[in-house]
């Protein structure tokens, strides 16, 4: 009975010396991938949202024109700096960090497209304040499609970088991939592989693999600064994290998309993987999309070819 006691103790102090061992090697994560501190704050840049702090920035005089980035843990409105000058000449230009990414709050709540929906309308409606064209990358795509279909009125034209396969937004969450959120969101252990599955050297990977076609444009200061955006909030982006791979963010646009009678102009980088079928696939559920396809090019041409990008938003806005 004794030794059986002991044994008991034993693992108990185990795990409990491991628990603590793990905690604090997420903590010496957080605090080195925040460390330069890459993504500055203006305190006066804030939407107070009903479920967070919306971040945001606003440069220049015009016609308004949000700029909405991929939906990525490590994202943020970082991903149009090569832009914002040069559309500020002629645009009153907003960029957000989407909830859950940057400089934004990260709640330990579900992520879910109609969430991201009801921001996007929101900020126009109460910072904004006029109809607003919109320039939005990758995932994000859903999200505008979806916010015009319900309130045609506050949209102008809508620019879209690379967007998702329709295919791939009609996927919903079964067993496994709620399973995998469970799993992801668990206290101190579901932090640690977040923090394993976004390290450094793996967010430098995407950039030479799936974001850019010259992966000697991925420069230190670009995968710092979205190494930083994924463990700021100490922890908190895994929520985020969790709610992609549980495919909560999925939503089916087809109708809303073949409904819509705003401009809408699909620009895809040559390189990236199958995107002469996606677009044609988002002209076929609704045949006045327009389209322009950017020569070495990929995912993030607005980072990797901002002239390319900018010379096809001279031309749609």
């Amino acid at each position: 009975m004794r030794k059986h006691k002991y044994k008991l103790i034993t693992i108990a102090t185990l795990f409990t010396f491991a628990t603590a061992v793990i905690h604090i090697i997420n903590k010496l994560i957080f605090a080195s991938a925040t460390a330069k501190n890459m993504l500055k704050v203006n305190a006066d840049h804030h939407y107070n949202w009903r479920f967070g702090k919306i971040y945001y920035d606003k440069k220049g005089e015009g016609s308004p024109i949000l700029l909405v980035h991929d939906l990525t843990v490590h994202s943020s409105n970082y991903e149009w700096k090569n832009m914002i000058d040069k559309l500020s000449e002629k645009h009153t230009v907003y960029s957000i960090d989407l909830l859950g990414c940057g400089r934004s709050d990260k709640q330990a709540l579900t992520y879910t497209n109609y969430m991201y929906v009801q921001i996007i309308s929101d900020f126009i409606k109460n910072v904004i304040g006029k109809k607003t064209d919109i320039i939005t990358c990758g995932f994000s795509s859903s999200f505008v499609i979806m916010a015009c279909h319900n309130e045609k009125d506050i949209f102008g034209k809508i620019m879209l970088i690379n967007p998702p396969d329709i295919a791939e937004l009609n996927k919903t969450p079964n067993k496994r991939t709620k399973l995998l959120k469970v799993l992801l969101e668990t206290p101190i252990l579901g932090t640690l592989v977040y923090n394993m599955l976004n390290t450094r050297g793996n967010i430098e990977l995407l950039f030479t693999e799936q974001y850019f076609y010259n992966p000697f444009h991925s420069k230190n200061e670009i995968v710092d600064t979205y190494f930083e955006s994924a463990h700021r909030g100490a922890g908190n982006a895994k929520f985020l994290s969790a709610s992609i791979m549980g495919r909560f963010i999925n939503n089916n646009i087809f109708h809303a998309l073949k409904s819509i009678n705003t401009s809408i102009f699909i620009v895809g980088g040559a390189e990236e993987q199958d995107i002469q079928e996606t677009i044609q696939k988002y002209t076929d559920c609704n045949p006045a999309i327009e389209s322009a396809i950017l020569p070495k090019s990929k995912h993030l041409p607005q980072l990797e070819t901002p002239e390319q990008l900018l010379e096809q938003v001279e031309i749609f806005f």
